[in-house]
């Protein structure tokens, strides 16, 4: 199981990643990191909303939660509990990003503008910080 704590700190982590891809004009690469950003987020808010110690990690720990185990960004925001004051407050941000999926590491590169990646990046730390 990796712990609550252990998820915030990777996202922050992973923003640092993101916000160095896209200085560095890596604008595919900053989108696809910053996604996991929010992925994380979610998942340790919907930990959180659910009173758990931490997301399961191993095939194992998944067995009986099944349903949770999504790289969805609109599945994880439903599960956390606060989707409606995202979706109320923060929906430009949600809008970038809520497209978002892990098979996104196969896009070719050059798919992603610099002014697309600078705003997901900006909308991936809002989240961080509001989830």
């Amino acid at each position: 199981m990796i712990r609550r704590a252990e998820l915030r700190a990777v996202a922050r982590e992973r923003l640092r990643d993101a916000a160095a891809l896209l200085r560095a004009g890596r604008y595919d690469a900053a989108v696809y990191m910053a996604g996991y950003v929010v992925e994380l987020a979610l998942k340790e808010r919907m930990c959180r909303t659910l009173r758990w110690s931490g997301f399961p990690e191993t095939r194992g720990e998944f067995q009986d939660y099944q349903s949770f185990r999504t790289h969805s960004l609109e599945v994880l925001l439903s599960l956390t509990g606060i989707e409606d004051r995202i979706r109320r407050r923060y929906l430009a941000e949600w809008t970038a990003v809520s497209d978002w999926n892990p098979e996104m590491r196969y896009n070719t590169t050059g798919a992603i503008t610099r002014a697309d990646a600078q705003l997901f990046v900006a909308a991936a730390r809002t989240l961080l910080r509001v989830v």
